[in-house]
């Protein structure tokens, strides 16, 4: 049974719909983070599994168990999470304190909450600054307070919106590394909002596309990279080659699309007169200069008409009637002598080519 599920969760402010028909669920114990640009919904999405926010319609359950729209019932099933906030609020009084809060006001016994406090902030390294004015602490410090104050009551699921976004290079790889180590050590279901796609790939075992109050894809986060349910969530993760054509064959799910006047040949169940958009990662794509050099039964002549070392790599724009994407290294770019206006040869696979209804 998932621990946490939404059914067409729905947000509205005025007029307008800030979350819009969202069904998912949450799986025991594993890691989802919602990616999507800023003011996609990621925040509200959060803030309504977490309860803090009444939905305009939709349903959501904890353990099976409906939620209702009284405070007090919300309070009892809010008790079972934390949420750690983007920007966490810091009380004017000691580390310990802050950390302490919540257990004062679930009315906690001291020897109790002496003991999970001290568990909290050696969880988070930061068993030494329990006397530490917490207000006095850097941006990474903080958000490792707010961290120990979210599991020191043991939650069944930990909320963490955008937790590295105000932070520097070294203290995001700290944060991350205490996440991480907070997913691997601690029986907890965590469920996360970023905007750094790379974050949410390290991090999560799942990765849900936000766009627009929409969720476009949720899937694992190898899928989401590797293959994209839309247009929209290819451009999203940085897909520079993608094509729209139209299915001209199908034997036997090997499909002909042409596009722009060339033919592409890839696979899917797709009717001939279909619109597609094919998406192709540059570093799929084998540059020759010959063809018939590749087993590969995509073959396109190109003029190279842009070349950027970026070492070891050497990343490559082909003109083939529309312009073509490859990522070759900097050895074979030498080997082969390429240069503006090289004749060259853009070769893929048909398995490299993932294809969409457009």
């Amino acid at each position: 049974m998932p621990v946490l599920e939404a059914n067409g969760l729905i947000k509205r402010y005025g007029q307008t719909d800030i979350i819009k028909g969202i069904s998912l669920s949450v799986e025991a114990g594993e890691t989802i983070a919602f990616i999507g640009p800023s003011g996609a919904g990621k925040s509200t999405l959060l803030r309504l599994l977490d309860l803090l926010e009444l939905p305009s319609g939709g349903t959501i359950a904890l353990q099976g168990t409906r939620v209702g729209r009284k405070n007090s019932e919300r309070l009892e099933f809010r008790r079972r999470m934390s949420f750690v906030h983007q920007k966490p609020l810091v009380f004017s009084s000691s580390v310990f304190d802050n950390v302490a809060q919540p257990l004062k006001w679930r009315g906690f016994k001291k020897e109790d909450l002496h003991e999970r406090v001290g568990k909290a902030l050696a969880l988070v390294g930061m068993e030494h600054y329990s006397s530490r004015a917490a207000k006095t602490l850097s941006g990474g410090e903080t958000q490792r307070i707010a961290i120990a104050r979210s599991l020191v009551t043991d939650p069944e699921i930990l909320f963490l919106d955008e937790p590295t976004a105000n932070l520097d290079p070294p203290s995001t790889a700290r944060v991350e590394e205490l996440i991480t180590k907070i997913i691997k050590t601690q029986n907890l279901t965590v469920v996360m909002a970023t905007h750094d796609l790379a974050q949410g790939q390290r991090l999560a075992g799942r990765i849900g596309v936000l766009m627009n109050g929409e969720l476009m894809q949720l899937a694992k986060s190898d899928e989401i990279f590797l293959a994209p349910a839309c247009r929209a969530v290819a451009e999203f993760i940085g897909i520079e080659n993608i094509f729209s054509g139209t299915v001209i064959g199908n034997l036997e799910g090997m499909v002909n699309v042409d596009v722009s006047g060339q033919v592409f040949q890839t696979l899917g169940d797709f009717a001939i007169g279909d619109k597609v958009n094919l998406f192709v990662r540059p570093e799929d794509v084998t540059v020759s200069l010959a063809a018939g050099s590749t087993s590969a039964r995509n073959c396109l002549r190109g003029t190279i008409s842009r070349l950027s070392l970026i070492n070891p790599l050497v990343r490559l724009e082909i003109d083939c009637g529309f312009k073509l994407m490859a990522v070759i290294t900097r050895a074979s770019s030498e080997e082969m002598g390429l240069s503006l206006g090289s004749n060259v040869y853009a070769c893929l696979k048909a398995t490299a080519i993932h294809a969409v209804r457009a």
